[in-house]
């Protein structure tokens, strides 16, 4: 009798210690759990950014005012006939004493 309960503690035991420490072991499941987590996050926010991009190449292919607001807020293009006023915010602007030292 007293071997039939060694024999059930030492199963317990090694059973044990493949449910905490072993292959596939509670918190190797855990960090699978928040590693697939991350993945989802990371997979839904590459989504839209692919939706976005899908719809700026749509609206580049289908309308010419697309492409002309690119060329004048990317490359500053202007039409003929058109003058350009810059606006310059006076904090932006460096002074001439500093630029001189």
């Amino acid at each position: 009798m007293k071997f039939v309960i060694l024999v059930f503690v030492i199963l317990l035991i090694l059973l044990q210690y493949r449910l905490w420490f072993g292959h596939g072991s509670l918190p190797e499941v855990q960090r699978f759990a928040e590693i697939k987590q991350s993945k989802i996050e990371e997979n839904q926010r590459l989504k839209e950014r692919n939706k976005s991009l899908a719809a700026e190449v749509l609206d580049l292919k289908q309308g010419m005012e697309a492409i002309e607001e690119r060329a004048r807020s990317e490359m500053g293009m202007i039409k003929n006939n058109e003058t350009f006023y810059q606006i310059v915010d006076e904090s932006d602007v460096v002074p001439k004493s500093s630029i001189e030292q």
